[in-house]
């Protein structure tokens, strides 16, 4: 297997990250399988499975039914007997339908069967919006899943990160829920590894240090983030320092409250509303594991508490630069 840092570097963008890791994935260990819905003939919506049904033939690559929650328990049956499925939902609004699977199967299947059996599966869906979708095509259902215990949750933000990671879901033997942010499929473009490497699952990335506050986020939010902390700095003088959790259950508690301990400042920026997501989880173990570090209010930029709205106005439903901005400004002038 080669390191990260060894290996030999070419510029991709996510999506072919992606495609890169299935077809790693797929040439290496004859159990691993993906399923879903246009993966096969169509390489996918994205086209993250382009190429593959041709390359590894129809029992590796199905194109299945149009039935989320029949997708969701085939996976299972087949990592319960020994395969590793690859279950794409073809859009992050799909997936309600196979929370039944996800919450009484999925991440209780060991513990059921006293660690007899694992589910060594991973589901993947696009994440997010602002790519001009109708509805239930533009959602940020993370949170639905990290309160789910015995999954892993992972959304990236780089090629590197999106490549690396997924291969590491690929050596997991617990089930992992893989989103991967549709803004920057072909947007998010930088210098991947070529051949085998892995990013560890539940390390966050220090995207910049800063000393003046801390921006936690993920997804397609840290380039919002990275737009923001220019911002700040340009206007401000501010110095930010911004982490992209990458992994959202594990938490990487260290490197969060190492960082929020340094700085003082914090503002939780991503794409969900903010009632009952992810950031809330996060702004409270701050608040119980370093309030007496902080210098001001921890601030949460997400959504709004509606449903996403049509794409006519979906650029006021999720979080610009601008909006980030004012919080960190109410975050520095506390």
């Amino acid at each position: 297997m080669k390191t990260e840092a060894a290996a030999k570097t070419r510029t991709l963008n996510l999506v072919t990250a992606v495609n890169e890791a299935l077809d790693l994935a797929l040439a290496s260990d004859e159990r691993v399988m993906i399923l879903g819905e246009d993966v096969g003939r169509n390489g996918g919506v994205f086209r993250a499975t382009d190429g593959l049904w041709k390359k590894y033939g129809d029992e590796r690559v199905v194109d299945t039914p149009l039935a989320e929650i029949g997708i969701m328990g085939s996976a299972i049956g087949l990592a319960v007997n020994g395969m590793k499925p690859i279950a794409e939902i073809q859009f992050d609004g799909f997936m309600p339908s196979v929370f039944d699977q996800v919450v009484c199967h999925l991440g209780r299947i060991r513990s059921r069967s006293r660690g007899k059996l694992s589910v060594p599966l991973i589901l993947r869906a696009p994440h997010g919006g602002l790519i001009h979708a109708p509805e239930h095509h533009s959602e940020s259902p993370e949170a639905y899943f990290c309160h789910t215990p015995g999954i892993k949750v992972v959304i990236p933000s780089t090629p590197r990160d999106a490549k690396g990671l997924l291969l590491a879901a690929v050596e997991s033997p617990d089930p992992v829920v893989f989103f991967e942010p549709k803004l920057l499929y072909r947007s998010a473009v930088g210098e991947v590894p070529s051949g085998h490497y892995t990013v560890p699952i539940g390390k966050a990335r220090l995207v910049q240090e800063g000393a003046d506050l801390t921006i936690l986020t993920w997804g397609a939010m840290t380039v919002t983030a990275q737009k923001a902390a220019d911002k700040l700095a340009q206007e401000d003088g501010a110095s930010v320092e911004i982490v992209d959790l990458r992994t959202l259950a594990p938490l990487d508690l260290e490197t969060i409250l190492s960082s929020v301990g340094k700085t003082g400042r914090c503002v939780i920026a991503h794409e969900a509303p903010n009632t009952g997501s992810w950031a809330a989880e996060l702004s409270a173990l701050i608040a119980e594991r370093a309030l007496l570090k902080l210098l001001a209010p921890v601030e949460r930029v997400g959504g709004w508490d509606i449903r996403m709205p049509l794409f006519r106005l979906e650029q006021y439903y999720i979080p610009d630069a601008d909006r980030v901005v004012l919080a960190a400004r109410k975050a520095l002038s506390f």
